[in-house]
């Protein structure tokens, strides 16, 4: 039997009950899922599994959920629907330890589906722009299955591996998920430019996507010797590292090379790593390794949250009780950014919704999770300012939240923390 298959013929070994995990963000191979979605009425029960996912999701839709249940170990917004509907949950999990269901047998796999670039003369294929749990996933599951794509991007590291290590191959030509950077609003900038004036030179960056790390990169062309050592990253640092402010020279691991798990960018990002040496990409439990983080000097962490009470309770993952997205990589990166030789650890968020309500809570909803302690926080930014928390009493915290809250919502914050801690 040949191993190139079309994507109808490939995702027959799908049984019922099977556990299938697919590989995430940019690099979802969206031809095997939705080859997938359109056998449902020959399949009962079977777990497809994943982080944050672009592009479309069928297997999803909650008339199939005796088909598909969707395990999200991060919940992107095409599944977040699912947690309501019935036909989906969420696994908290470190994105450094998800490698380890795995390979712990903790989630066994029957079914991998994975996104690479042709085979080069050698027989070897490329991950390309999303290496997180995939590699775990393909040495433990039952069977691979590779969507085949001219367009993935073949990049250096840990995502490299032999045609013979998959199963099936499916051969498609089309365009990966790209996300343009959007414009940077005032306030977004204004954050941004707290954030910079915590970033010295020789400083080892983490950052995630949106306008406002985007909106931190572009302060930072003057400065000099940058590392890049992050989950993922996006256009935002390309200027950056062609221009030798970001060169990786002074990082304490992978020096000379910019480490990350997974990309989601332009398509200009996706030409600048396709076959680039200075991008490395490497496995979750590696990259965020908390060990390998910290041996960066002057390591920046730089996170979002959803809300932040008075003491440092950082809430990421839900609003309330309500999950959104997940845990993520941000504790890895927080303590490995606090003990790192002159690291900081920082939350960056605007200072209220886009309904006016303030982040800046005296207390989390009923029902957040706490993704950061207050033990863990060093710096908390908004568009009024940096709040150092570091070292201070919860006393001294809340009035350095207060401060950076929005000035519509200062009274309030103050007045109920303070009725909250005297009714105790």
């Amino acid at each position: 039997m040949s191993k190139y298959l079309t994507a109808s013929e490939a995702v027959k070994i799908v049984k019922s009950n099977d556990r299938v995990y697919v590989q995430a963000a940019a690099a979802c191979p969206t031809i095997l899922t939705k080859a997938l979605s359109e056998r449902a009425a020959e399949l009962k029960n079977v777990e497809i599994c994943h982080l944050h996912t672009e592009g479309e999701a069928p297997y999803a839709n909650p008339e199939l959920a005796e088909s598909f249940h969707v395990n999200s170990f991060f919940i992107g917004k095409n599944v977040r629907h699912t947690l309501v509907a019935g036909n989906g949950s969420y696994t908290p999990v470190f994105l450094s330890e998800l490698p380890y269901l795995f390979r712990k047998k903790v989630l066994p796999l029957n079914v991998v589906l994975i996104h690479v670039s042709p085979p080069d003369s050698h027989g070897y294929c490329s991950l390309g722009v999303s290496v997180e749990a995939t590699l775990a996933a393909i040495e433990n599951a039952e069977t691979v299955i590779a969507q085949v794509n001219p367009q993935m991007p073949r990049t250096f590291g840990d995502g490299i591996l032999h045609v013979s290590e998959i199963d099936y191959l499916v051969e498609v030509n089309q365009p990966i998920f790209t996300h343009e950077m959007e414009k940077i609003s005032p306030l977004e900038d204004k954050i941004g430019t707290y954030i910079a004036s915590l970033i010295e030179d020789e400083s080892t960056l983490q950052m995630g996507i949106g306008s406002i790390p985007n909106a931190a990169l572009a302060k930072l062309t003057n400065h000099k010797n940058l590392g890049l050592h992050t989950e993922m990253f996006s256009d935002g640092v390309i200027d950056l590292i062609e221009n030798d402010v970001i060169n990786c020279n002074y990082k304490g691991t992978s020096r000379g090379r910019a480490l990350a798990t997974f990309l989601v960018g332009s398509k200009r990002l996706y030409d600048f790593v396709n076959d680039n040496p200075f991008i490395e990409m490497k496995e979750s439990s590696i990259v965020n390794d908390t060990a390998r983080i910290r041996k960066n000097p002057k390591m920046v962490a730089i996170n979002s949250a959803i809300e932040v009470d008075v003491t440092g309770q950082v809430c990421a993952d839900s609003i309330g009780a309500r999950m959104y997205s997940g845990v993520g990589g941000q504790m890895d990166f927080i303590r490995g950014a606090s003990l790192s030789p002159g690291g900081k650890a920082i939350i960056a968020l605007p200072s209220i919704t886009n309904k006016g309500e303030s982040r800046i809570v005296p207390y989390l909803k009923q029902g957040a999770g706490v993704v950061s302690t207050r033990s863990h926080v060093q710096y908390i930014i908004t568009e009024n300012g940096i709040a150092d928390l570091y070292g201070k009493t919860l006393k001294q915290r809340a009035v350095e939240m207060v401060k950076i809250a929005h000035p519509n919502h200062q009274e309030w914050i103050e007045k109920e923390y303070y009725n909250l801690v005297n009714s105790i």
